[in-house]
């Protein structure tokens, strides 16, 4: 291989931005927090909490 070739191939690793930074995937981690904590909130919450207790009620009662 010639020189020029190989200062190709090794500027090409070096600069190659092939997926995330630290920043973005700090970004996503904190974005994925945050929805699970939007998720856990509405969940627990008492409406919820109550509709899925007479779901999974209304499933272990049933006759087959």
């Amino acid at each position: 291989m010639t020189r020029t070739v190989l200062q190709h191939r090794l500027a090409t690793l070096v600069t190659s931005d092939d997926g995330m930074s630290t920043v973005e995937y700090a970004v996503g981690t904190v974005a994925a927090a945050a929805f699970a904590a939007l998720l856990y909130a509405i969940v627990s919450g008492g409406e919820v909490t109550t509709a899925l207790t007479g779901i999974v009620q209304r499933a272990l009662s049933t006759t087959f």
